[in-house]
């Protein structure tokens, strides 16, 4: 899985500990942690890891990227903004935008997942996910949930959501209805503040806004049992002066074995392998 032995970007496990442990902070200003493991679990200590860049491609620097999916050659990507808020289809290669629906100004697009030959996007605040073809982005219908809308993924028979709090929501795919919750932990502590959602080989991993890291994630347990360190990703060189914001942006290519990462109004997107941390 996307894994190299090389030595880059690794840290020592004290500052790696520390790093999360203000994400895990963020918590107490949110609201109460409503979401049970599914059985209790013993914390875990997690893997470090680092990263090396494998390839870079286009990224369109006016794209607040708040979903990414890799699909057949193709990247599906919702963007927020209101006003600017879009689902798109993106040619990996190039970044040439193949096809492009907008959002109603009033809506301030989110996370979006791709199911059944569907679409789904989900919005900030609205409280609205909106489902459409994938072939033609035709809408075809749209749910309603009463959280805060962030992330989307699925693991191929479930959807699963974030809302910005530590807690992951799983729903029907076909009616959106709840059907489960895990709160996610750093050992004791919940790790608030997830974003954009990727479902790979049986793990989920998640952006932590305003954090330059992805955490992996347990799906049953919650336990965060990896964290990626993508500091420095983005370089001056490849920034090129623009006003970026933060990484956001995570979409896996099965067939492959690629892991591609982007952030919003980021020039570039990246595929990394990830590098163990040997130092801890």
């Amino acid at each position: 899985m996307f894994i190299t032995m090389s030595k880059r970007m690794c840290l020592p496990y004290w500052l790696w500990f520390s790093y999360l442990l203000c994400a895990c902070s963020d918590a107490a200003t949110r609201s109460p942690d409503q979401a049970q493991p599914t059985e209790p679990q013993a914390a875990v200590e997690p893997t470090l890891y680092g990263y090396e860049i494998v390839n870079t491609y286009p990224h369109d620097p006016m794209a607040f990227t708040q979903g990414l999916v890799y699909l057949e050659g193709f990247l599906y990507e919702g963007t927020g903004l209101n006003g600017r808020s879009s689902l798109r289809k993106v040619a990996l290669e190039s970044g040439e935008v193949i096809r492009q629906r907008d959002l109603d100004t009033r809506f301030f697009g989110e996370g979006i997942a791709v199911f059944n030959n569907r679409v789904l996007q989900l919005t900030w605040r609205s409280q609205a996910a909106f489902v459409y073809d994938l072939d033609t982005f035709e809408a075809r219908t749209q749910f309603s949930y009463q959280t805060e809308g962030w992330g989307l993924t699925h693991d191929g028979q479930t959807l699963i959501m974030s809302d910005g709090t530590s807690t992951l929501y799983y729903r029907d795919p076909f009616t959106f209805a709840e059907t489960g919750r895990v709160a996610v932990r750093q050992g004791e502590d919940p790790v608030a503040n997830l974003n954009e959602l990727e479902y790979v080989n049986g793990e989920i991993l998640a952006n932590v806004w305003q954090r330059d890291y992805i955490v992996r994630i347990d799906p049953k347990s919650g336990q965060v049992t990896g964290i990626i360190d993508l500091r420095g990703l983005l370089s001056e060189a490849d920034r090129g002066g623009r006003r970026v914001d933060v990484l956001n942006g995570i979409a896996y290519d099965e067939a492959s074995d690629r892991l591609f990462v982007t952030g919003k109004l980021w020039p570039k997107l990246y595929e990394i392998n990830l590098v163990p941390n040997q130092n801890p």
